[in-house]
């Protein structure tokens, strides 16, 4: 059933665990050395909040563009750069909602302090979610749901939280794992993710791991 999977992991195995590895570092020390080639022509280094705002600006968007605007913008263009400045460049690069991220970039920015307090709380990855994603949490990241929680932990190096994007929801759905849901509420969500798991622990493999093979299958690419 999942030969597929198997044979994207003989393909891009290599590719997959210097990604994982990159996450790792990043939750470790604070920063890490991205490089998407083949893939992408596209290598830089990032930091904690830097990776934030790449999982504001992928949302509803790409993770191509996303990419292409951190490596742009730089760690300390996301900490330094005004308002306008983010919108310049977000607006050059292609971005539907270039404004509304670069304010959710900048509220980030001011409640950051906050956010490294929650990562330091010794929380659950599943706690750490929902004090990110729930609009009655102090620690509530604007632009956070469920989704993009989950990819913020899982890029610092959280092993066990999915990401049902688009991909990974019709992934499922070809499966016959899920219903044909037509939406997605938390219930679903928590739910998919729980199928997620269990697919990927009779694979081997963390659901990290299986989260970037199954995006491979999707586009082609193993990018982040």
């Amino acid at each position: 059933m999942f030969e597929d999977v198997l044979l994207a992991k003989e393909k891009v195995g290599s590719f997959v665990r210097r990604r994982l590895e990159e996450f790792e570092n990043l939750g470790k020390f604070g920063e890490t050395y991205f490089n998407f080639k083949p893939f992408l022509d596209a290598e830089y280094k990032a930091d904690l909040f830097s990776e934030l705002c790449f999982c504001l600006l992928t949302a509803n968007s790409s993770a191509s563009l996303g990419i292409k605007a951190q490596m742009q913008i730089g760690p300390e263009g996301f900490k330094t750069l005004s308002l306008e400045e983010l919108t310049e460049i977000l607006s050059s690069l292609g971005h539907r909602f270039a404004r509304q991220r670069a304010e959710r970039i900048v509220k980030a920015r001011e409640n950051f302090h906050r956010t490294l307090e929650l990562l330091k709380s010794g929380s659950s990855p599943q706690e750490l979610r929902d004090l990110l994603s729930d609009t009655c949490s102090k620690y509530k990241v604007e632009g956070f749901g469920l989704k993009e929680a989950s990819h913020f932990l899982r890029n610092i190096g959280y092993k066990d939280v999915a990401i049902i994007d688009r991909h990974i929801f019709r992934f499922l759905k070809e499966k016959k794992l899920i219903p044909d849901y037509k939406t997605m509420t938390r219930k679903i969500y928590l739910q998919s993710e729980k199928v997620l798991k269990e697919v990927a622990q009779g694979l081997g493999m963390s659901v990290a791991e299986l989260d970037l093979y199954v995006f491979y299958l999707k586009t082609g690419k193993v990018l982040k």
